[in-house]
């Protein structure tokens, strides 16, 4: 693609970026294809190609986004799948986050937006303002009908996405260490996250216990918090760097005392963020190199798992599992085999979704920001999960969970729920129902020292 910004403009480190990004497109138009806003709108302007085209538009003119502009980025779930397809490889992902944050700096939005997004903003990514706030969600919820008919679809959404049950407390709450079983074999560092430890505390626990049993010594550090992808995706570009420096500072802290393994992420959306550390903190003094290490030491909880022997499983069943692929995880950090042979491994039956490279319309707050489009998202998803006639899903993304658990009629938890249940665990909240289908595997009977000794002496 030929770009025609001038000399004065590419002084910009950013738009510098942005140009590279641009000429790497060769508008094959192969990206459309996979894009889950083309596939459900047809227009080329919700397309990535045609999106590629009005982000080049609004970068070369400089100044503010137009309305049309702002309207059809804001509609990306920056779900990464044209990455995974894009033979040239164009860096979508950075190119439409460069976008969001110039549309922000410079875009004119209306009131009600911008209240909502700083609403966003200030409580889902602080856990105890997020949990006052869900509390709250069940006295609201009965009015969110009225809501959408005053033009508040969005503020509806949000009530209907919030948990209806009473919201249960982790076991482990950090910062601390929760120390291995045995002799310890590794540590690692484990992002407690925001969201996610409010809505399932259990998917913090499942991974401290799975851990734990293979001698993985887990820290939550001090300081700690949210990694910062969901202010990022809305363009507040120094609050996303201000929340990767926390993190940043606090890891760090922790590997100045004692090296670790790596740093394990149970909640996809936030890996992928993490991963891209070193890119987000690049040009911020004292922390380049620091943000590349912990980026290189970051892997999802399934990779970490992956490159372990986790041993026979304690539990055996004949359950099918419909493995949800969040897109952060298949697209946005390339792990798609590692969680379903973890769960064959560990003895269900994994089946694949048709069109798992389709968005399930979750993507960080787009279900509360588009509310429409990830509906539809959902159900199609939904759709797809019921053809293969599963006895539940496993995801691994709280996001997705989330998202898709309103719409269907069988159970939702995180891969890691599961693998933690066969491991000797505890059956993850909403699969009771399934535990007269598991059994418990016999474990083979240990000879007696004694014994043992006499056989050898009679050899």
């Amino acid at each position: 693609m030929q770009t025609d910004f001038t000399a004065r403009q590419l002084e910009d480190p950013r738009i510098a970026e942005v140009d590279k990004i641009l000429r790497r497109c060769v508008h094959c138009g192969l990206c459309t294809a996979v894009c889950s806003t083309y596939v459900l709108l047809g227009d080329e302007r919700d397309s990535p190609r045609g999106r590629i085209y009005l982000m080049k538009d609004m970068f070369e003119r400089g100044g503010g986004a137009s309305p049309e502009i702002r309207h059809h980025i804001d509609r990306c779930l920056s779900c990464l799948s044209c990455m995974t397809t894009c033979p040239g490889g164009v860096d979508y992902m950075h190119l439409v986050d460069y976008a969001r944050v110039h549309i922000e700096e410079t875009g004119q939005r209306s009131l009600k937006e911008r209240l909502l997004r700083r609403l966003l903003a200030k409580v889902v990514p602080y856990p105890d303002r997020f949990r006052l706030a869900l509390r709250a969600a069940p006295l609201g919820l009965p009015f969110a009908g009225l809501m959408r008919r005053l033009g508040l679809k969005e503020l509806a959404a949000m009530l209907e996405l919030a948990p209806k049950r009473f919201i249960r407390s982790p076991a482990y709450s950090g910062p601390g260490t929760a120390t291995s079983l045995g002799d310890r074999k590794g540590r690692v560092i484990m992002l407690a996250g925001c969201a996610q430890q409010v809505l399932r505390p259990e998917i913090n626990d499942a991974t401290i216990r799975l851990l734990a049993r293979r001698g993985v010594d887990v820290e939550v550090a001090a300081g700690a918090g949210c990694c910062g992808a969901l202010v990022h995706h809305m363009g507040r570009e120094q609050e996303a760097i201000a929340f990767a420096r926390r993190n940043v500072d606090a890891w760090s802290k922790v590997m100045s005392r004692e090296p670790i393994d790596a740093i394990v992420i149970n909640a996809s959306g936030c890996g992928t963020t993490v991963k891209d550390y070193g890119h987000m903190l690049a040009r911020v003094d004292g922390y380049a190199e620091r943000a590349r290490k912990i980026s290189a030491l970051t892997r999802d909880v399934t990779e970490f798992l992956s490159e372990h022997d986790l041993g026979p499983p304690k539990r055996w069943s004949s359950l099918r599992v419909a493995y949800h692929s969040a897109c952060s995880l298949q697209h946005g950090q390339q792990v798609t085999e590692e969680p379903k042979q973890l769960l064959r491994d560990a003895g269900f039956t994994v089946m694949d979704v048709p069109e798992g490279h389709i968005c399930c319309g979750s993507a960080g707050t787009y279900n509360i920001l588009q509310p429409d489009l990830a509906r539809q998202l959902r159900d199609r998803k939904v759709a797809n999960i019921a053809s293969v006639k599963p006895d539940l899903v496993a995801a691994g993304n709280i996001g997705c969970i989330t998202q898709l658990a309103p719409g269907m009629e069988i159970p939702i938890v995180h891969t890691v729920e599961l693998l933690d249940w066969a491991y000797g665990g505890p059956v993850p909240r909403g699969l009771e129902a399934f535990e007269k289908f598991v059994s418990d595997v016999p474990e083979p009977p240990r000879p007696k020292a004694r014994r043992v000794m006499q056989d050898y002496l009679r050899a």
